[in-house]
């Protein structure tokens, strides 16, 4: 038997479940394998307008039938050799968003956005988004699909179908293949906790919102995931982000009801390369409240330039009743404000301001 504690919990796992665990974290493992480039086409009824194309690729089988993904793919027009490129991951209820890969590629940047569970980016008339004919798993809640093999699982083919994008944006001649990053959203931020700790091919990650450590968190998460042995030991992004030796922006806000800031802490500390903080106040939780800040591209520009998060926090002091922090900059900082809080709930709703 096997005794520990996962937070405040204690476990006892026989060593032939940590055996199967150990096994199924390997067959994860095993998804960074996926180098090679999958087969593409057009996908019709969507158009092309420049450099933006709507496509499909191949990925993985479910239930023994062939898959493909959705994506719109997009390069800059106006270029001067390789560009840099980015496989962009949509949150709960979302789709491969064009506008998401326009905005990128009017940074300089090649971009993918893939639709993660079959869709296509066209509502039915419930307002649904449209499946097309090779659908992959569609996402069961949180993580619900435990019970079904591993290579049937969502989160499996989410993995599997970000590490296939950046295969195939590396395959493009326009794109430099050493200057790719991911950055997900929401649930997209969850796949990119996962995958940045298992391809290692991405020169960035920017997980916003989601993050792992979510199954003791007092929120529906916690409630859901509590008894839910195959996240703690299989699906946790933890058990991957050791790995993660990229440069990382964690883009969240204090505020956000899903994904608390102790989770995330949790999750940066786990990871190997260096990371970078960005909080909003008052950014809400979307896709677009994600693109439309300035944050994630000054940050991919960073370490495409530099190979590092342009902003690092390099000390931490308490005195008595002054803190002194100190960050080592390559922007001229106009400004520092400290924010406060002594609220312990998911939600960090009691945020305080210095008055001078």
């Amino acid at each position: 038997m096997i005794r520990y504690i996962f937070g405040s919990v204690l476990f006892i796992v026989s060593l032939a479940y940590a055996d199967d665990f150990a096994a199924k974290r390997e067959k994860v493992l095993a998804l960074g394998k996926l180098t090679a480039p999958p087969g593409m086409m057009a996908a019709e009824g969507h158009g092309r307008e420049g450099g933006l194309q709507a496509i499909y690729f191949d990925a993985l089988d479910y239930e023994g039938n062939p898959t493909r993904v959705f994506a719109w793919l997009g390069i800059p027009q106006e270029r001067k050799g390789k560009v840099p490129g980015i496989v962009l991951l949509h949150g709960g209820g979302g789709t491969a968003f064009r506008q998401w890969v326009e905005k990128w590629n009017e940074r300089g940047f090649a971009a993918i956005a893939i639709a993660l569970e079959g869709q296509i980016d066209q509502r039915t008339d419930k307002r649904k988004w449209k499946k097309h004919a090779w659908p992959g798993p569609s996402r069961p809640g949180h993580y619900r699909d435990f019970a079904k093999p591993l290579g049937d699982q969502w989160m499996y083919h989410a993995v599997a179908d970000t590490i296939l994008a950046n295969s195939l944006l590396r395959s493009l001649v326009e794109v430099n293949a050493e200057q790719i990053g991911v950055m997900g959203v929401s649930w997209g931020g969850v796949i990119t906790s996962t995958v940045m700790g298992i391809d290692a091919r991405f020169a960035f990650a920017i997980p916003t919102y989601g993050c792992g450590r979510m199954a003791d968190v007092d929120n529906h998460w916690g409630a859901a995931l509590g008894e839910n042995t195959l996240y703690r030991e299989v699906w946790d992004p933890v058990h991957y982000l050791p790995r993660a030796k990229m440069p990382a922006l964690w883009f969240s806000w204090p505020q956000d009801h899903h994904f608390p800031l102790d989770a995330q802490a949790a999750s940066y500390r786990a990871m190997s390369g260096d990371y970078m903080v960005s909080l909003l106040p008052g950014m809400k939780h979307s896709t677009p409240a994600s693109w439309n800040p300035p944050d994630s591209y000054a940050f991919a520009e960073s370490v495409i330039r530099d190979a590092k998060p342009w902003c690092s926090q390099i000390s931490t002091r308490a005195n008595g009743a002054s803190l002194e922090i100190v960050f080592s900059s390559s922007k001229e900082l106009d400004s520092a404000v400290l924010m406060s809080t002594t609220d312990t709930a998911v939600s960090y709703t009691h945020l305080t301001l210095p008055t001078n």
